[in-house]
């Protein structure tokens, strides 16, 4: 079977592992601050603005109740987004409100986030879809003159920038996933990056009970009677720790080199891909964006795609199509909105394999196998 997603890990990663069973000492602790410093550096930001957490999921529940989202808040995201971003702004009282999204990127415009604010609108949540910044500078101005804070749910965007601006830096708050789909792998993990000093405080006390300060060895050396808990607010166990954390170091190292090789791929389906009859490949990044090339997208006639996703499954090619559109989910309120473009991703794109585990022959595969089940479903469609 040929995975869409599938994480690449080597003797380097195995030997941080042991380095960490050597010492003894897996949870929360110094090779986590490292890995913070190490991300904090690759974005361009302060080590006091990251946290790394046990799960992106785990951050957008954080930036949440850093934030103090409640009842009476909007928060402005488009359809096309991971269940968790949606879920996370739900939970806190606050009503998600759902925007529509260009039909052939699936990310959001500032146009289709501006006709969804609303005068309760405490924030914006966007999503870089595949890894594609999307229209972020223009999303970030909108929110910035509006007095709106900006949240990037940067999963799909570990790498990528638009010119020296890494995704994730351009608003208040941003979350990124490190989960074994993702181009950066720890297993399960994330980081949760806060612009302003005191709220990036705050989401650390949150992220550890909600704890003033930690009550075991590092406590007793500045602090008396150190077993003692001292609350500032009601918070959960969310950090990371150092087996993680440690896998994480290493594959921040690798990074460029698989980022690069996605880039390889990408660009070798799209001269595989070019002259198939009803097939779009996705469009060309606009100047000075890079992407992280999380996904591979093509989209096809509606008719047909749930077909040809089935021809590749029975050929050993998995495809999947990420995300459904939320305001058909009743759980959120969905009434009879309609939103065009998310609606039109929901029905023709599909995601093929993307991975820097890929060789060329796989590739041209997976080309090959989507031509031939294209062409006959189309064929079948006609007669």
């Amino acid at each position: 079977m040929i995975n869409v997603f599938q994480p690449a890990l080597g003797e380097e990663e195995l030997g941080a592992v042991a380095e960490v069973f050597a010492e003894n000492w897996p949870g929360h602790g110094r090779r986590t601050q490292k890995f913070e410093a190490e991300f904090a550096h690759h974005i361009g930001v302060d080590p006091d603005q990251v946290i790394f957490l046990n799960s992106c999921t785990s951050g957008l529940f954080l930036a949440a109740q850093t934030l103090e989202l409640g009842p009476g808040d909007d928060v402005v995201l488009p359809s096309a987004v991971f269940v968790a971003a949606a879920n996370a702004v739900a939970a806190s009282g606050a009503r998600p409100v759902f925007c529509d999204v260009d039909p052939r990127t699936s990310n959001p415009t500032a146009a289709h986030i501006e006709q969804a604010l609303t005068p309760r609108t405490k924030a914006v949540l966007v999503l870089h879809y595949g890894g594609y910044p999307g229209d972020i500078e223009a999303i970030a101005r909108l929110c910035r003159q509006r007095g709106v804070t900006l949240i990037e749910d940067a999963a799909c965007s570990v790498a990528s920038r638009v010119g020296d601006t890494a995704c994730g830096t351009f608003g208040s708050i941003a979350v990124w996933s490190f989960d074994s789909a993702k181009v950066l792998v720890t297993g399960d993990g994330g980081m949760l990056y806060v612009r302003d000093p005191k709220l990036a405080r705050r989401a650390r006390t949150l992220a550890y009970h909600g704890l003033k300060h930690d009550s075991g060895f590092a406590a007793a050396r500045v602090s008396p009677r150190w077993w003692e808990l001292e609350l500032e607010a009601f918070g959960r166990r969310v950090v990371g720790n150092d087996l993680t954390a440690a896998l994480g170091s290493v594959q921040l190292a690798k990074l460029p080199a698989n980022v690069a090789r996605r880039r390889e791929i990408a660009h070798l389906y799209d001269r595989l891909l070019a002259d198939v009859d009803g097939v779009q490949t996705p469009p060309a990044l606009p100047e000075g964006h890079l992407s992280t090339h999380y996904f591979y997208w093509v989209q096809l006639a509606p008719e047909i795609r749930d077909d040809v996703a089935a021809d590749l499954l029975a050929e050993g090619v998995y495809t999947t199509f990420r995300y459904p559109p939320l305001h058909k989910v009743p759980a959120y309120g969905a009434g009879d909105t309609s939103l065009p473009g998310s609606e039109q991703v929901a029905a023709r794109t599909l995601l093929i394999p993307l991975h820097q585990g890929l060789d060329d022959t796989e590739v041209h595969t997976v080309a090959g196998t989507l031509r031939k089940a294209v062409e006959h479903r189309s064929t079948v469609r006609r007669t």
